[in-house]
C-alpha cells in the first residue's frame, strides 16, 4: 500500500463469536497490516501498519456488513523518519489510550 505508517482506532458492533470471526477474518485480508487488536466488550479494533485509514474503513464495512466508525488515527514516525535519527526495527510505535468511547454529544461538544 502506499500509505504512511499509522495506528488507527475504529468502533465495530461485534455481537457474538460470528461476528468476531468475521472481522478477524477481513482483517487478516487486507494488505499493509501489521498488527490488529479485537477488543469484543467495548467494541473497538485496534490496527496498525502501513495503510491508508479510509481504504481499511472502507473495506471492513464491505466485507463484514457492519457500520464501521474511525474514532482515532495516529501517524506514527517508523524507519529512518524519527526526528532523533534513530529508526529501523527500535522505532517505538504508541497504541491509542483505551479509555470509554465517546459519545455523540461528547464528540460534537453539546
Amino acid at each position: 500500500m502506499t500509505g504512511k505508517f499509522c495506528s488507527m482506532v475504529l468502533r465495530i458492533n461485534i455481537d457474538c463469536n460470528g461476528c468476531f470471526r468475521k472481522v478477524q477474518r477481513a482483517l487478516l485480508q487486507i494488505r499493509g497490516m501489521d498488527t490488529h487488536l479485537i477488543e469484543e466488550k467495548q467494541c473497538r479494533v485496534i490496527v496498525c501498519g502501513k495503510f491508508v485509514p479510509q481504504d481499511v474503513a472502507i473495506t471492513l464495512r464491505k466485507k463484514t456488513n457492519r457500520r464501521v466508525e474511525i474514532l482515532d488515527v495516529q501517524e506514527l514516525r517508523h524507519g529512518g523518519e524519527n526526528e532523533e535519527g534513530e529508526g529501523g526495527e527500535d522505532a517505538q510505535i504508541s497504541v491509542p489510550e483505551r479509555g470509554p468511547v465517546p459519545n455523540q454529544k461528547q464528540i460534537l461538544g453539546l
